[in-house]
């Protein structure tokens, strides 16, 4: 049985994160999806210290599912490199449970 992980990105603040959310849940690659209010982000790109709103979202899924979020990443982001963090999670075995049959091919 694969393990669970989180999986972290951001998009611009203008960006539609439901509708990724929205993608990921549908296609079975993520049981739930939170998309947080904007934040303020600061960080270095391409020399240049950037300042924009941005809006996380934190992806519940399973270690199986990790190679097929980053190709729709690569497909759909709109960043030239969007942020993709992946953390291993402990659950309870009831939610490890619901995450499982969340994601399971139908």
């Amino acid at each position: 049985m694969s393990s669970a992980v989180i999986i972290l990105t951001t998009l611009g603040e203008s960006a539609d994160g439901v509708a990724l959310a929205r993608t990921l849940v549908d296609e079975r690659l993520a049981a739930c999806v939170n998309v947080l209010p904007p934040m303020a982000s600061v960080y270095r790109w391409k020399e240049t210290v950037e300042h924009e709103r941005e809006q996380q979202l934190v992806i519940k899924t399973t270690s199986d599912r990790v190679a097929r979020i980053e190709g729709l990443f690569r497909e759909q982001h709109p960043y030239e490199l969007p942020e993709f963090i992946v953390l291993d999670a402990s659950a309870s075995v009831s939610y490890l449970q619901w995450l499982h049959e969340s994601v399971a091919e139908t």
